[in-house]
C-alpha cells in the first residue's frame, strides 16, 4: 500500500501527551485492531472492520485536508512517549455553512479512561476555533454512550438536543444527543 499525501499543507497538531496527525501506512494494523474491537465499534457506524477497509480509508484520508467543507477528515491520535497510534478524531465542515463543524472520536480500549480523548478533542477545538476560525461545533452521540457523553461535557460542550428513536442503528431504533459549542463559549472557557 502506498499513501501519498501530495502537497496538502496540514502536518500535525500537538498537545502535552499527543500528536494529532495524518495517518500513515504503519498505522494500518493498530487502526484495524481497535476499529474492529466490540467496545469501539459498538456506537460507531462500522461493524467487523477489515484490513481492506482500513487500506481504503488510509488512502482516502491521504488526499484530504481538514479544512475542506463537505468531507470528514480523520486525525490519527499518536501517543508522544511511544509514537503509538491510540485512536482517531474527526472533523467535518458543513458544505452549506463551512463556519460550522462536527467532531467525533474513537480510542483503542486500552487507552480509554486516561484523559486522552479529552486532551485530543481540546486540541482539535483549538485548531477549529483558533486556526480555522469556525464559529460553531457539534458532536452527535448515542444516548447510551456514557464515556463519550462525559468527554463532551468535560470539554465544555452543552447538550443542545435529544432525539428519541431518530435513527435505525445496526438494526435497532436508536436515540441520540447533540452537543454544541460556540466560538464565544470556547473563548470564555479559555479565560
Amino acid at each position: 500500500m502506498v499513501i501519498n499525501s501530495g502537497d496538502m499543507s496540514f502536518s500535525c497538531l500537538e498537545s502535552e501527551r499527543l500528536v494529532l496527525r495524518r495517518f500513515k501506512e504503519s498505522d494500518l494494523t493498530p487502526f484495524v485492531r481497535y476499529r474492529s474491537h466490540p467496545e469501539v465499534e459498538r456506537y460507531q457506524s462500522w461493524h467487523d472492520y477489515t484490513p481492506d477497509e482500513g487500506i481504503k480509508f488510509l488512502k482516502q484520508m491521504a488526499g484530504l485536508h481538514p479544512a475542506i467543507p463537505g468531507t470528514w477528515f480523520q486525525f490519527a491520535i499518536e501517543l508522544k512517549t511511544s509514537s503509538s497510534l491510540i485512536g482517531d478524531c474527526a472533523l467535518y465542515l458543513r458544505q452549506d455553512d463551512p463556519l460550522q463543524g462536527e467532531i467525533g472520536f474513537s480510542l483503542a480500549p486500552e487507552f480509554q479512561k486516561h484523559g486522552f480523548a479529552t486532551e485530543a478533542i481540546n486540541r482539535l477545538l483549538e485548531y477549529i476555533f483558533g486556526s480555522l476560525g469556525k464559529r460553531r461545533v457539534i458532536a452527535v452521540t448515542d444516548v447510551r454512550n456514557q464515556a463519550s457523553i462525559q468527554v463532551l461535557e468535560r470539554i465544555g460542550m452543552r447538550r443542545e438536543a435529544h432525539f428519541f428513536e431518530n435513527i435505525v442503528f445496526k438494526g435497532e431504533l436508536g436515540s441520540e444527543y447533540v452537543y454544541a459549542l460556540l466560538l464565544d463559549e470556547w473563548k470564555q472557557r479559555k479565560l
